[in-house]
């Protein structure tokens, strides 16, 4: 298999708009919570209060989770928003959102009054469905995708 192929399947996606509002909306999300973490931009803590707050919950060094957890949400929300590489990009995403579930959520319940669950299953929900659609007709995905061909 040689980078054209790989680059053929990574790129691969739908012939619909409809995955436009979902990644747009995902992509602001993804990208503001990274800013929060990555530089204390929207009222967040930055990497170094960030990566306190992972350390006392068990994600350890607390820095570097803070880092990997900022950067994938910031850059991340960045490709989803132009639709370029949207399916790896999906899929770390929701690997970040399980995470956010497991350690941080579950255990206060579903309700983010309680700061539940709902609102990082319902990124989660989204990022899954990006994985299986691809990004859509108006993304650099499909672009791309169209040269490969």
């Amino acid at each position: 298999m040689n980078i054209k192929s790989i680059a053929r399947i990574i790129t691969k996606t739908e012939q619909s708009a409809s995955t436009l509002p979902l990644r747009l909306i995902a992509g602001i999300i993804f990208m503001a919570h990274g800013a929060q973490k990555l530089f204390a931009w929207f009222g967040g803590y930055g990497l170094e209060g960030t990566g306190q707050w992972m350390e006392s919950i068990g994600l350890a060094p607390g820095y570097l989770m803070a880092l990997m957890a900022g950067s994938v949400e910031f850059f991340g929300g960045i490709l989803l928003i132009v639709g370029l590489l949207t399916r790896p990009t999906s899929f770390v995403l929701a690997i970040t959102m399980i995470v956010a579930i497991v350690s941080a959520h579950i255990d206060n319940g579903l309700f983010m009054a309680n700061n539940g669950y709902e609102f990082a299953l319902t990124l989660l929900a989204i990022s899954i469905s990006l994985v299986f659609s691809g990004a859509g007709k108006l993304s650099v995905d499909n672009a791309v995708a169209q040269r490969l061909a």
